[in-house]
């Protein structure tokens, strides 16, 4: 009869523990600071690019590193513009292929597993600068010159001009004015607003895309294999897309459930229903005429 009172101090003390964990952990996650190693990172990935990815490519990996901290760390966390970084981007001119550039909005890890296997496509992250700063925060100190803050960066939806939003702004419209040729977009049909003129692509390249260049403009829209089934080419908020391409006078295509992009999900989940019969499908096709 005694122990109950123990074990109960002792299961209150344990859960009163594990309750100040989890508010350490929210706190740390609420201010995520610059990037450990940043400039070693940055520079790294730069000699990298040009050594390995884009071989014989001349950059000044020292001075696009001189130019970006030079942009950042001399403004406050919230008062980093687009222009402020143009110097960095003058440093890393780049010409982009025709007929390969790959646009996407919410299918960040399925474009770049299609990118990867087609070896066709170019996303931004195939640029030096989307190589460079990818999966990257950095944000200077409130006191202007005193370096990067390690311990906490606003979120972008505190600030106008946040650092890191202001320069993948730059890189897409960069990005979106060099295209040329047929170009690609995937969208989310498992998402409502799958288009969003809110997001990279819907505030940024689009507007940035030429028609005088841009000679079609095929999207393809990819849903979750479990579903669910929200949008695809004939509704939602992709019929405002095609809309926006015909008034601008772009030639356009659409397709629902791209055969490939179907083969590359179930390379991750096999078991679904949907693979299965994707894999009869694929079995029909290429069973051999006796």
């Amino acid at each position: 009869m005694e122990t109950t009172p123990l074990l109960s101090n002792h299961s209150s003390a344990m859960i009163l523990g594990l309750v100040i964990m989890l508010l350490v952990l929210e706190e740390i996650n609420t201010e995520l600071g610059t990037t450990p190693n940043l400039k070693h990172i940055v520079i790294g990935r730069c000699y990298n690019y040009i050594t390995l990815i884009s071989a014989g490519s001349r950059y000044d990996c020292e001075g696009i590193w001189r130019e970006f901290e030079e942009a950042v760390v001399r403004r406050t966390p919230c008062s980093v513009r687009m222009k402020d970084y143009q110097r960095m981007f003058r440093a890393t001119p780049q010409t982009l292929p025709c007929d390969k550039l790959l646009f996407w909005s919410k299918t960040r890890d399925l474009v770049h597993s299609y990118s990867a296997i087609t070896r066709h496509f170019w996303t931004l992250e195939d640029t030096l600068v989307g190589y460079m700063f990818n999966d990257l925060i950095w944000c200077g100190k409130e006191e202007r010159d005193r370096g990067f803050n390690f311990s906490a960066c606003p979120e972008w939806s505190k600030c106008v001009n946040h650092p890191v939003y202001s320069l993948w702004k730059q890189a897409s419209q960069n990005f979106a004015e060099a295209a040329c040729g047929n170009i690609t977009v995937i969208l989310n049909g498992s998402i409502t607003n799958a288009f969003n003129r809110k997001s990279m692509f819907g505030g940024v390249e689009l507007d940035g895309l030429n028609p005088r260049m841009v000679n079609h403009v095929n999207i393809k829209v990819v849903t979750n294999l479990e579903g669910p089934y929200i949008e695809s080419c004939t509704e939602g908020s992709i019929v405002d897309l095609i809309k926006i391409l015909q008034s601008r006078g772009f030639h356009w295509t659409c397709t629902d459930n791209d055969l490939m992009l179907m083969i590359l999900q179930c390379l991750k989940n096999p078991r679904q229903y949907s693979c299965l019969t994707c894999a009869d499908c694929l079995l029909n096709r290429i069973k051999p005429v006796l």
